[in-house]
């Protein structure tokens, strides 16, 4: 039961961190996630929802904090056999909390050590519950990266990697990764790209409503300031300030 409920909450952490934008409230839950793996003695979903925790000071580039954070969840995935998937994965949150810190160049060899965990694989299968780790996630993050960096052509190649080797099941994930699609048409110039781009965020939004994907349109448009008198950018403006967009952007 308290590996059941452990489950449950870091699924409502997740959610509160990612989906609506509530840091404080995630950390709450993921705390109350972390006090039930431990009745439960699961080291592995400790791991995991201490690395969701890692993502809060991260995102608002507190890297000593969200380094300590990831050193314990590395320290609980050595206390369990941890997948290759999984090890990866640490290697990408790690990541992206250095990509937000400002540390690109760190965050791409953490990536490239990620790919070469996936590529050399483990004789352990990975739990039930990591289902928000993929390859093609791999390489989301790497292109998100790669923006900042200013890696563009890489950048590109990296993200439309990622977005034909998604399933179903990650179409949430699509609106994120046509944010940053746009972000390299406009970091090289191609505004009509960009807004396409932007665009297909939109659509994907409005099936399957995603804080963070909106967040990167809303830094698309904000790029996009210097063409902001051309026809492209008026129709991404009509789109993203019509109704439903904007009650849904300014509620959460």
């Amino acid at each position: 039961m308290a590996a059941a409920l452990a489950e449950t909450y870091l699924l409502a952490g997740r959610i509160e961190f990612f989906d609506i934008r509530e840091p404080s409230r995630a950390n709450d839950t993921l705390l109350l996630a972390l006090q039930a793996a431990g009745e439960a003695d699961d080291p592995m979903l400790g791991s995991a929802i201490i690395a969701h925790m890692a993502f809060i000071p991260g995102w608002v580039a507190d890297r000593e904090a969200a380094l300590e954070r990831m050193t314990a969840a590395r320290t609980y995935a050595r206390r369990a056999p941890a997948s290759a998937e999984f090890l990866a994965w640490l290697d990408a949150v790690e990541a992206e909390c250095e990509t937000r810190c400002g540390n690109a160049r760190t965050a791409l060899n953490l990536i490239g050590h990620a790919e070469d965990v996936l590529a050399a694989g483990n004789d352990q299968s990975s739990p039930e519950w990591l289902d928000w780790f993929s390859p093609a996630r791999l390489a989301a993050f790497k292109g998100n990266t790669q923006v900042i960096a200013g890696h563009l052509p890489q950048a590109r190649e990296s993200l439309l990697h990622a977005l034909t080797s998604m399933t179903p099941a990650e179409d949430k994930q699509r609106s994120v990764i046509y944010g940053d699609l746009a972000a390299v048409e406009v970091a090289s110039g191609n505004p009509e790209q960009a807004c396409r781009y932007a665009g297909q965020a939109l659509d994907q939004l409005a099936v399957t409503w995603y804080a963070t994907g909106m967040d990167r349109v809303r830094e698309v448009r904000r790029a996009l300031a210097p063409y902001q008198h051309e026809r492209c950018v008026r129709d991404l403006d009509d789109r993203l300030y019509d109704w439903s967009t904007t009650v849904n952007a300014l509620s959460r």
